[in-house]
C-alpha cells in the first residue's frame, strides 16, 4: 500500500494530511497492530532471530519508498573498512526471483539477477553482496562464501526483525515523517516514535551544513545531515568522462531518474546549472526492458548510478551516469560506528 512519489493526492495528503488520509485511518490502524504484535514476538522469543557471529549494521527507514539508503550503505562499506573492518552486504534483491539459495557475488553483477541496488553497491564498494528476501538466509550465505568478513551491512531491512543487529541506522530526507500516520493514511512502515529507539537518524539533505546534535538526553539516537556531491560523468557506452558543469553550456541535455525521490536527482542537476529538458520521472527501480528515450530530441541524457547499471544494454551514447557521493556533517560519524560495534562486540 503506497503512492509512487510525485503529485499524487495521497502522496500530497501523505505529507500535510486531508480527507482521503483521514479516511484510510482504520487501516492505519491495522497497520499499528501487526507492527506491534510483530515486535512482541521477537522480543518476547516467540518468533527467533538470527544473530550472526559477526556485528551487524541495520541501514533503512521508516518513511516507505526511496530516502538515500543505498549512498549511505556504500558510505557506511568504506567507512568501516577505512577503520579495519572487512565489511559484507546483505540486501533483499528487490524484484528479482532468487529462490531458495541466496546469491552471493562480487564486482560486476548483473542487475536483473541481484537486483539494481545490490549490483551498484558491489560495483561501488568492491565489497561481497548476497541477496534474499530472508536476510538470515542472505547472511549464512555471505559470511559461507566470504569468511573473512568481520561486519555485515543491511540495505535496509530495519523492520526485517528475523535477523538481528548491532547497530541501526535510519535515513530519512525533508519530508521527515510526513503527516505522522502509518501506512496507508501515512508514510510511516513504522511509528514515528521508533526513530528515538535507533542508534543514528541520518537526514539527507539538498546542501551541507549542519552539524551532529543528539535527539534525546544520552546523546541517542545521534543526528547527523548527508548531502549527495556530483562527480563526473560517465558516458555509460563507452566510459569517457567529463566534468558535470560541462553539460550547463550544452543545449538539448535531458535527464532521467528511477529512483525513489526523482526530484532529489533533478535537484542535484539545477544546483550545477543544469536545466534538464524533459526530466522524466520514471517509477523506482524501472526496469529499462525497453528504452524510454528514443523519441527524446537530445544530445545527452543525465541519469543516476542506479539506473547506469541496468541502461548499458540500451547501447545509446546520449546516456551518462552522474555518480554522487554521500557527505555528512558529522567527521566522526565512521569513528563512531567502528566504537560502537567493538564495544557490542565485547562479551
Amino acid at each position: 500500500m503506497s503512492a509512487k512519489p510525485g503529485s499524487t493526492l495521497l502522496a500530497r495528503q501523505w505529507q500535510r494530511g486531508g480527507w482521503l488520509s483521514t479516511l484510510l485511518r482504520p487501516l492505519s490502524g491495522l497497520t499499528a497492530w501487526a507492527v506491534a504484535r510483530k515486535r512482541k514476538a521477537y522480543l518476547d522469543g516467540a518468533r527467533p532471530a538470527y544473530r550472526a557471529p559477526v556485528p551487524v549494521v541495520v541501514i533503512g527507514n521508516v518513511y516507505v519508498g526511496g530516502t538515500g539508503k543505498t549512498p549511505m550503505v556504500i558510505a557506511t562499506v568504506e567507512g568501516l573498512r577505512a577503520r579495519g573492518y572487512t565489511p559484507g552486504v546483505v540486501s533483499r534483491g528487490y524484484g528479482v526471483k532468487v529462490g531458495p539459495r541466496a546469491r552471493v557475488g562480487t564486482g560486476a553483477l548483473e542487475a536483473a539477477r541481484y537486483g539494481d541496488e545490490p549490483a551498484l553497491i558491489a560495483r561501488a564498494t568492491g565489497a561481497p553482496v548476497s541477496v534474499h528476501p530472508k536476510r538470515a538466509l542472505a547472511a549464512q550465505a555471505l559470511l559461507q562464501a566470504h569468511p573473512d568478513v568481520d561486519v555485515i551491512v543491511s540495505d535496509d531491512g530495519l523492520q526485517h526483525l528475523a535477523l538481528a543487529r548491532d547497530v541501526e541506522i535510519v535515513v530519512q530526507d525533508e519530508r521527515g515523517v510526513g503527516n505522522g500516520r502509518l501506512l496507508p493514511a501515512g508514510p510511516l512502515r513504522e511509528p514515528a516514535a521508533r526513530l528515538l529507539e535507533v542508534d543514528a537518524v541520518v537526514t539527507n539533505v539538498g546542501t551541507p551544513g549542519g552539524q551532529a546534535q543528539p535527539a534525546c538526553a544520552g546523546g541517542r539516537p545521534r543526528q547527523v545531515r548527508m548531502w549527495l556531491e556530483p562527480g563526473q560523468a560517465r558516458q555509460i557506452e563507452g566510459g569517457a568522462t567529463r566534468p558535470l558543469a560541462d553539460f550547463a553550456a550544452q543545449p538539448r541535455v535531458a535527464a532521467a531518474a528511477g529512483i525513489g525521490n526523482p526530484e532529489r536527482f533533478f535537484a542535484t542537476l539545477r544546483a550545477a546549472g543544469i536545466a534538464p529538458q524533459p526530466a522524466l520521472a520514471l517509477p523506482d527501480h524501472h526496469d529499462y526492458a525497453e528504452s524510454p528515450f528514443k523519441a527524446l530530441a537530445a544530445d545527452a541524457i543525465l541519469v543516476t548510478s542506479k539506473d547506469a547499471i541496468k541502461c548499458a544494454a540500451l547501447g545509446d551514447a546520449r546516456l551518462w551516469e552522474v555518480p554522487v557521493r554521500a557527505g555528512f556533517s558529522d567527521p566522526e560519524l565512521f569513528d563512531w560506528l567502528a566504537q560502537a560495534l567493538r564495544q557490542r562486540a565485547k562479551p
